[in-house]
């Protein structure tokens, strides 16, 4: 009888324990059903947004290139404009010194002792050597210019006239005799 106990006793604690286990059977196939009609279309949503993430991902990185090829060429353009502006400044300077040093030169009093300002950079003896051939020159030429500007001639090429080196005048009838 002991035995007959026990195994009414095991069947009064098995059939709970087997509705438990249906009850879990039936909620095992529903999620089961679940998953079968709603994981495929999630996934789908995944790999779609996991493209739409790749594609954000290269336009973003398009417009940092881009930008960046933006700022560079701006940085160009300021640097060309800075030398722009450094050669306007450069030429308006030149400008304005040349402005002055024409108008220093147009109201400038004529010097008085009568020396031009090329000789007064010059050394003593090469302005003297200077003055000594221009007043030979004016010596020997200043009454051939006057004397034959009516003309047209240069007196150095007047017959008879010449350096005063002797066959002067013969070479000046030879070379006029050929043309």
């Amino acid at each position: 009888m002991l035995v007959a106990v026990s195994l009414t006793a095991v069947l009064a604690t098995l059939i709970p324990a087997v509705q438990a286990l249906t009850r879990a059977a039936r909620s095992v196939e529903k999620l089961a059903d679940t998953l079968c009609r709603e994981f495929p279309p999630t996934l789908e949503a995944i790999r779609l947004t996991g493209l739409e993430i790749s594609e954000l991902t290269d336009d973003v990185s398009d417009g940092v290139q881009s930008a960046g090829e933006v700022v560079k060429q701006v940085d160009r353009s300021l640097g060309s404009a800075k030398k722009q502006a450094h050669n306007v400044q450069v030429t308006t300077r030149s400008v304005v010194s040349g402005i002055k040093a024409a108008w220093k030169t147009l109201t400038r009093r004529p010097s008085i002792s009568g020396t031009n300002r090329r000789s007064d950079r010059l050394s003593p003896s090469q302005r003297s050597a200077i003055a000594l051939r221009d007043s030979g020159l004016d010596d020997r030429y200043s009454g051939g210019y006057a004397a034959s500007s009516g003309k047209g001639e240069s007196p150095r090429l007047r017959k008879g006239e010449g350096s005063g080196l002797s066959g002067d005048s013969e070479d000046f009838e030879q070379v006029s005799n050929d043309s």
